[in-house]
């Protein structure tokens, strides 16, 4: 077995061309992407959880894609409407977590910039209503209450299980 040096390794590696960051760096960079993003799971077990979670859910999609499903409890308030609708519909001292299709869809990073330009604090959840309905959580259209089974891809398919994160 042939050794190489760190920097060989890195010469040739495409991983380590660009070399991690520092600790330090890396610290201040995943506890911030924390502060602003929450992924399905999370977002799930807090408002499954007795009690009030302590933010709301605001769907930021079309009236038509919120028709073929969204977040039970969750707020729709399409992105072009929240600097005309979000003071009716949401308190500005309660946190909101965002959300759009999926992870190829950015409407839930518009909506959460809109929302803190207006002085909400946000979080954007990570995956979207494509990443909820395929770990398995109910969700809601408009012919009524739907759940899929959780695609062992995204979430342990057992209902009790826990991925570890």
């Amino acid at each position: 077995m042939v050794m190489t040096s760190p920097s060989t390794a890195t010469a040739v590696n495409s991983v380590l061309r660009v070399p991690p960051a520092s600790p330090a760096a890396a610290t201040a960079y995943f506890g911030a992407s924390l502060a602003f993003h929450a992924d399905a799971s999370d977002v799930a077990s807090a408002l499954a959880a007795d009690g009030d979670p302590g933010f709301v859910v605001v769907d930021s999609r079309s009236t038509a894609s919120w028709d073929q499903g969204h977040i039970p409890g969750a707020v729709h308030l399409p992105t072009a409407l929240i600097p005309e609708q979000a003071l009716r519909l949401l308190d500005p001292a309660v946190p909101v977590v965002t959300y759009c299709w999926g992870p190829g869809c950015n409407g839930a990073t518009r909506a959460a910039l809109a929302l803190a330009q207006l002085g909400y604090q946000v979080k954007e959840m990570l995956g979207g209503f494509e990443y909820w309905a395929r770990e398995g959580f109910a969700f809601e259209t408009w012919e009524g209450a739907e759940r899929h089974a959780a695609d062992p891809l995204t979430a342990p398919v057992d209902d009790d299980a826990d991925c570890g994160c």
